[in-house]
C-alpha cells in the first residue's frame, strides 16, 4: 500500500484566517475542529481560535479523534538576539510536543512583507551573504533545540519573505546542515512564485520533513501580478484553493515523495474567504481528491 506511514492532516486557516480575522471570524473552533474530523482528516495544524491552554486543547482534539501535527513560528534570527528567538522557539516545543506534534514549521519573518499592504512581487527582502551565514547558523541552532526533543525544524519557504525563490530555497538547504533543517515543502508557494514544483521537489525529496498540498488558482495569481496586489489581497480574492480544484498537477508529486519513501504528514492549507469557499464542503472535495489520487 502507498504511503503506509503518511498521515492526513489540514489547516485550520480555511475556517479563519490567522492574517486576516474578518475572514472566518464567524466561524468557532469547535465548529473547525469538528468538521475537520467529519471530513475524514487525522489532524490539523494550530489557528488563532484554538485553546491557548494546551490540556484544553488535547481534551477537544482528543474528543475527535484529531492530532496537533505542527504550527507556524515566525523566527527573527536577522533582526533580535538568538536568545530571544531560542526562547519562543522552546516554548512553543514544550506546546507541540505535549499535543503530539514532531514538526515545528518555521519562516524567517525580517522584512517580510506578506503581510504589508505592498506588491507581492517585486518588493521581498533579499539577504545578503553576512545574513545568510546568520539565518543558516541561527536554523542550525534551532534545529539542535528540537533535535534534542525528538522534533525536527522544518523551514517554510513563503511568499514575500527573504525565501521564497527557488535559488533561495537552493542556497538554503546547501547552508543548512540537512539533519538539523529540514523542508515544509509547499506546492502552493512554489506555483504561487512562478516555480516548477516538481522540480523542486525532485531536487530536495530527502530534505522534505512536511507537506503541505495546497493549490493555486492562476488567474488570480496574474492580476495580483499586473495590478501591484499585496499577498494578502490575492488570497482574499481566492489565489489558493484545496488540491484539485486549481492548477497545480500533484500527480507527479504524489508520485516523487512515493518513490522517495517520504513519511510524516500530507496537510491541506488553502487559505481563502469562507464566505465565498465553505470550509466543510471545500474539506471534503481535498479528502476526495486526495484519496482518488493516493489511495489514502
Amino acid at each position: 500500500m502507498a504511503f503506509q506511514n503518511v498521515s492526513l492532516g489540514i489547516a485550520p486557516i480555511g475556517w479563519t484566517n490567522d492574517d486576516m480575522p474578518d475572514l472566518g471570524a464567524e466561524n468557532t473552533f469547535e465548529q473547525c475542529v469538528s468538521e475537520m474530523a467529519l471530513a475524514g482528516f487525522q489532524g490539523c495544524e494550530v489557528g488563532n481560535k484554538y485553546p491557548a491552554d494546551r490540556e484544553a486543547l488535547k481534551k477537544a482534539l482528543d474528543l475527535r479523534g484529531l492530532t496537533i501535527c505542527n504550527r507556524w513560528f515566525s523566527s527573527f534570527l536577522l533582526s533580535q538576539p538568538f536568545g530571544e528567538v531560542a526562547a519562543e522557539f522552546e516554548a512553543q516545543l514544550d506546546f507541540l510536543s505535549f499535543l503530539g506534534a514532531n514538526v515545528i514549521g518555521v519562516s524567517e519573518q525580517t522584512g517580510s512583507v506578506q503581510g504589508k499592504p505592498v506588491p507581492v512581487f517585486g518588493q521581498k527582502p533579499v539577504m545578503d551573504d553576512q545574513q545568510w551565514d546568520r539565518l543558516c547558523d541561527g536554523l542550525n541552532r534551532l534545529g539542535e533545540l528540537a533535535n534534542r526533543r525528538g522534533m525536527k525544524l522544518t523551514y517554510h519557504h513563503h511568499m514575500g519573505t527573504v525565501v521564497q525563490t527557488e535559488a533561495e530555497i537552493d542556497r538554503l538547504m546547501a547552508g543548512a546542515d540537512p539533519h538539523l533543517v529540514h523542508l515544509l515543502y509547499d506546492s502552493g508557494h512554489l506555483s504561487f512564485a512562478g516555480i516548477d514544483p516538481v522540480r523542486v521537489l525532485q531536487k530536495h525529496v530527502g530534505r522534505v520533513a512536511h507537506v503541505h498540498l495546497k493549490d493555486m488558482r492562476p488567474a488570480v495569481v496574474a492580476k495580483a501580478k499586473a495590478e501591484g496586489l499585496s499577498f494578502l489581497q490575492a488570497v482574499r480574492l481566492g489565489a489558493f484553493t484545496v488540491p484539485g480544484d486549481g492548477c497545480v498537477e500533484f500527480r507527479p508529486l504524489f508520485d516523487i515523495l512515493e518513490q522517495a519513501g517520504y513519511e510524516g504528514w500530507f496537510v491541506v492549507e488553502a487559505e481563502q474567504d469562507p464566505a465565498l469557499a465553505n470550509p466543510f464542503e471545500y474539506a471534503l472535495m481535498a479528502r476526495d481528491y486526495i484519496h482518488d489520487t493516493t489511495g489514502i
